[in-house]
């Protein structure tokens, strides 16, 4: 039931009146939510463009979710990673001490190594994503949705009164 949940959800996104860059700008900034560590000053400001500027919130949540799930997995390697930058890089050694002596920078968490290691990992897949997203939603209004609305149990489910009824209920909150 999950699976078909899942994917009702993801049709749901990818039908919604959002443009396509609308949806990647959401999933992008929900993979940076979900990768790094949930509590730190990055991830109120990615909340606050979230917020403010006009991405899905659907799609960023649901990225996020995701996100959060692989972001476990992958911990041990956004460790190595953090580590590596900010240790084993000695020309960066003043920049971090710099950085660290700057009040507001400092509770950020940027020193911890794994926090570093995925905000880093999220930010050089943020634009790969971005266009692999909106390449993807454009392909699925283009070719795939006319299709799938073709199909016998779609037109069933859209002639059935449970149907009607819900799109009469959705048509009150607009």
């Amino acid at each position: 039931m999950f699976g078909l949940e899942l994917l009702a959800k993801i049709i749901k996104i990818l039908r919604s009146g959002a443009t396509p860059p609308q949806i990647a700008g959401g999933f992008i900034l929900g993979m940076i939510w979900g990768l790094t560590p949930l509590w730190n000053l990055h991830n109120l400001l990615v909340l606050i463009i979230i917020i403010l500027f006009t991405v899905n919130i659907s799609a960023a949540l649901f990225s996020f979710l995701i996100f959060s799930l692989f972001a476990y997995i992958f911990d041990p390697l956004f460790h190595s990673l953090g580590y590596f930058v900010l240790v084993d890089i000695p020309a960066l050694k003043g920049l971090w001490t710099a950085l660290y002596n700057v009040p507001i920078i400092a509770l950020s968490n940027f020193n911890n190594t794994v926090l570093m290691g995925s905000l880093l990992t999220s930010l050089v897949l943020l634009l790969p994503v971005y266009f692999l997203i909106k390449t993807g939603v454009i392909a699925y209004r283009e070719n795939i949705d006319a299709k799938i609305q073709k199909w016998k149990i779609i037109k069933a489910l859209k002639g059935s009164k449970i149907y009607t009824w819900y799109e009469k209920i959705k048509s009150l909150g607009e």
